[in-house]
Parts: C-alpha cells; sequence; structure tokens
C-alpha cells in the first residue's frame, strides 16, 4: 500500500511540474528582428582584457599571434560570431586621449590607469591596433569617446582621423601613420557613465555636453551615417533616461545606454566560485530584474519615441563579484561558473523579448574580466561557460523573434520565488526555428510542454550546457569540464512539443 501511495505522489508531483511549465511559441506572429548587435562585447584597459588577453606584443615568440593578437582568441571569437566590440572603456575612456596611442610605438607616452589597479599604461595598444584586430575578427568596432577629461575638438578629430577617406589634417595623419583608407567606424559611445566616472554630472547637463558634442561630430563615409550612442542610465535611475530623451533632439540620438550589473551588495559581492543557494538564488533575482529595467525604460522612451527610432543599448551587464584570491583587485579578474551560464542565458532570452527595442548590447568582458567568455594564463586559453552560451545562442543572430507565452514552476528558495523557466524563440531566413530555453532552478529538472502555434515541425535536435553543480567552472588544468553536447531530452508530436530540462542548464533547439 504504501509503495502505491509513494507512486501515486510521484506522479501527481510529476504531473503538476510538468502542467505548470506551458509554452507557447508563436510562430505566426514574429515582426521584430534580433538584432545580432545585442551579442556584443566589451574590451577595456583594465586588468589583463587586452595586455596579456587580446594583445601579447608583436615580438612574443611563445604566444602564437598576428601583429600581437593572440590567434586563438581569435579564432574562439569569430567562431562565437562576436558582431560588435566596444573599446576602450568603461570609466578607462573618459581618462583616454587617443593621440597618445598612434605613430611608433616607442614614442607613444605612458599614463597611469587611475580607475584600475594605478598600474602604468604604455600606449602600445591604441587606435591602429584595435580596429586592425577587428577586422581580423570581422567585427564592428564600437569606439567609446571621452567626454569626462576630453575636447570636442579632440572627440571630432577621432571621428576625422579613423573615417574621412579624402585630404585632411587628421586623414593625412593617419596615412603617415601607415593607414590609406579609413576604418569607416559606425557606432560611437560619447562619453560612459557620465553620472559617475564619466565626470559624475547631473543628466540636464549631460544632454547640454552630449548635444554640443554630437554637433561636431560629422561623418564623410559614404557607406554609412554615425550611429551615436548616448550615456544612459545605471540600472534603475528612470529620471536620467526620462531627461535625455526629452533633452536631446532625437535626430542627434541613434542610441541611449543602459549599464545592469547582476550584484547583490556593492560592498559584498560575495565569492565567484565558492558561493551557497543563497548567494545564487540573489544574483539571479538581480539577473531577472533585467526584463523590469528594460520595460520601464523602454516605457519612458515609447512616450518620447513611439516609433522606436532611438535603440535602447544595454552596453554593460553581466555578474561582478569579489575578484580571485591573491590577484589584484583592481583587475576584476573572476571565475566562470554554471551561475554565469543562467546569468548569459536568461538576459539574453529578456533581449530577445524586447528586440523592438533593444538592438545593442555588450557584455562585460570579453578576456580576463568580470564575466568573460576566455581566460588566458600566459600560453593557455580556455573557454567559460559563458562562452559556450553565446556560442549556442548565435543562431539568434538577425532571426526574426517569435514571440512566446510562458507559464513557468518556481524557484522557490526561503520564502521567496523566481521563475524557473526562460525562454525565447527566432525563425531565422532560411526559415529553420531555434528555441533558447533555461531551467535556473539548481536542484529540480523541469518538465515543458510546448505548443507550436502557426507552424509546422517533423523533428527536434538539440545541445544542451549543464553540470552536476552550479559552481562548476573550467580550468587550465581541466577547460573541458563545463561544454555543450548533444541533448537528446525532446520530442515532438504534431504541434507539441515536450523537453525535459536537467537542473541549471541551457539548451538550445533546432526544428526540422
Amino acid at each position: 500500500m504504501k509503495k502505491i501511495f509513494l507512486t501515486l505522489v510521484l506522479s501527481i508531483t510529476g504531473y503538476w511540474t510538468f502542467a505548470q511549465n506551458q509554452v507557447i511559441i508563436n510562430g505566426d506572429l514574429g515582426k521584430t528582428t534580433i538584432n545580432k548587435h545585442i551579442y556584443g562585447h566589451f574590451a577595456e584597459h583594465l586588468g589583463r582584457c587586452v595586455y596579456g588577453g587580446f594583445y601579447v606584443g608583436e615580438n612574443n615568440t611563445k604566444i602564437p599571434n598576428k601583429n600581437g593578437v593572440r590567434t586563438d582568441v581569435i579564432e574562439a571569437l569569430k567562431k562565437m560570431k562576436i558582431p560588435n566590440l566596444r573599446w576602450p572603456g568603461g570609466c578607462f575612456a573618459d581618462t583616454y586621449h587617443w593621440k597618445d596611442g598612434i605613430g611608433p610605438k616607442k614614442q607613444r607616452p605612458s599614463m597611469v590607469n587611475a580607475w584600475w589597479g594605478g598600474v602604468t599604461e604604455d600606449n602600445s595598444f591604441g587606435t591602429h591596433d584595435f580596429l586592425d584586430m577587428c577586422e581580423q575578427l570581422g567585427t564592428e568596432p564600437y569606439l567609446a569617446g571621452n567626454v569626462g577629461s576630453g575636447t570636442v575638438k579632440e572627440l571630432s578629430d577621432w571621428v576625422q582621423y579613423v573615417n574621412h577617406e579624402g585630404v585632411s589634417p587628421m586623414a593625412n595623419l593617419r596615412k603617415e601613420n601607415g593607414r590609406d583608407k579609413p576604418w569607416n567606424v559606425h557606432f560611437w559611445g560619447v562619453g560612459n557613465e557620465a553620472w559617475g566616472c564619466g565626470g559624475n554630472m547631473k543628466a540636464e547637463y549631460y544632454a547640454n555636453i552630449y548635444r554640443q558634442y554630437a554637433t561636431f561630430m560629422s561623418d564623410w563615409s559614404n557607406t554609412s551615417k554615425l550611429f551615436r550612442i548616448a550615456s544612459g542610465a545605471n540600472s534603475a535611475d528612470f529620471n536620467w533616461t526620462e531627461i535625455l530623451m526629452r533633452d536631446i533632439p532625437h535626430n542627434m540620438l541613434d542610441g541611449l545606454a543602459l549599464h545592469h550589473y547582476s550584484v547583490i551588495d556593492w560592498n559584498k559581492k560575495g565569492p565567484a566560485v565558492n558561493y551557497d543557494e543563497d548567494l545564487y538564488f540573489k544574483t539571479m533575482k538581480q539577473a531577472l530584474l533585467m526584463d523590469e529595467l528594460i520595460h520601464k525604460h523602454a516605457t519612458i522612451m515609447d512616450k518620447y519615441d513611439p516609433k522606436k527610432k532611438v535603440a535602447l543599448v544595454v552596453d554593460e551587464w553581466g555578474g561582478w563579484y569579489e575578484v580571485e584570491p591573491g590577484t589584484n583587485p583592481g583587475f576584476l579578474y573572476q571565475q566562470n561558473t554554471m551561475r554565469d551560464a543562467m546569468i548569459a542565458g536568461t538576459t539574453l532570452n529578456i533581449f530577445h523579448k524586447y528586440s523592438d527595442r533593444v538592438r545593442m548590447a555588450n557584455l562585460a568582458q570579453t578576456i580576463n574580466v568580470l564575466q568573460a567568455v576566455i581566460l588566458t594564463n600566459e600560453e593557455k586559453m580556455l573557454l567559460t561557460p559563458t562562452y559556450h552560451v553565446l556560442e549556442m545562442y548565435n543562431v539568434h543572430q538577425d532571426a526574426t523573434m517569435l514571440p512566446v507565452d510562458v507559464q513557468s514552476a518556481d524557484y522557490a528558495f526561503g520564502n521567496e520565488k523566481l521563475p524557473a523557466l526562460s525562454v525565447s524563440a527566432s525563425r531565422d531566413k532560411n526559415g529553420v526555428t531555434h528555441i533558447s530555453l533555461v531551467n535556473i532552478d539548481p536542484s529540480k529538472s523541469q518538465e515543458i510542454s510546448l505548443n507550436l502555434r502557426g507552424m509546422k515541425a517533423s523533428g527536434v535536435t538539440g545541445r544542451i550546457l549543464t553540470s552536476a553543480k552550479v559552481q562548476d567552472h573550467n580550468t587550465f588544468e581541466s577547460p573541458d569540464k563545463v561544454k555543450p553536447a548533444a541533448f537528446k531530452g525532446a520530442s515532438i508530436k504534431g504541434d507539441n512539443l515536450k523537453v525535459t530540462l536537467p537542473p541549471i542548464s541551457v539548451v538550445v533547439l533546432e526544428l526540422k
């Protein structure tokens, strides 16, 4: 009798878990494009992101490189299909004077990186080095201009230096430095975090400063106009967005930034690896807050820009924890666990949801800093769980977003609850549908029923990223502990797709 009762209880529990996870994929309602640029990245002169990460020097015979840039990094990022790369900051951008980073390297002046560790920056990696590297990567550069400590002329000259194809003082200087053709840089940030490290400005003051700088950022390229991005709000500072959308003429504004990190407490961020479930839950709560933040900022933008001409650019996002023990606190070097895979998967699904407004984003940061996709140690390199999520998700780039209706079971911890399930879907230019699913619950599987509304499919394949513990990560001794594998937990019959997601897992399905 006890066995029968236990079987009945388990059956009912399984039924309710299944019943709680109901998803509708609206295959006939797709209108907006998931812009590939929401998969952008960020390379600041911070710690070992540029020096020792991307760049190891032209004379390095130990690590294979091209013009000083690691070839293994180039190959990995090209496989991930990185669409744009933001440089040189971050806070560093508003202390950076671009003319210090051009010309013969031995003649370039050095500076102190006051924001990140107080180390000496020798400017050996400058404008030519970065833009040439972007050409190697096949990615679009996103240059962050110095507004905080720079001048209007300095930024105007930089635009002319990299984009003017005719005869001009800055074009001539570029040619003297070995580059005849302009790079035609499209994306330009007009300052960074003007409310903080970019100058501690008030919104009204920055709006006026932005108007001034944008006025003198001329474009001489025949290929594309400049895409000017204003320094936007810090997380829930909705007044900042209100003021900028109100006070900046929209013909001068192409994008408005937003920064949000999954931080629990700025004074006590918690460890990157040896965290408990309480810290994991709180971190995921902050990550999922991105949905509410985008919704509220986008609502304000809609009031002033109902045709959605101005893009919301989330050009800094990711997890931020305490640095690894024994490392320079100013270098922000942290390990990358399955928790970061959960942040990446759920955040990208949120960006997909708001693809009508969010058209660009940049994960912070690419190598050896914060939620990096790559870690390096001399000649060694490894790919993090976050890398694998972005590589799996690149099938959504420039595809049509298919709206989803999600009814999720709860991931409960203590007295709080979060939705365990995150879902997004798209159809690419070849008519192939991809569905990305994330289960953030560290202990419970999720049985999911997906109704394929307005679409037909006869088969399904997929890939999964998961591991036994949420703290699991890759090391230089075990670089493949966490990596994608074939997924066998999906079946399709008619317009119904059934999926079983293990705990802490990211899955991307392809419908045949």
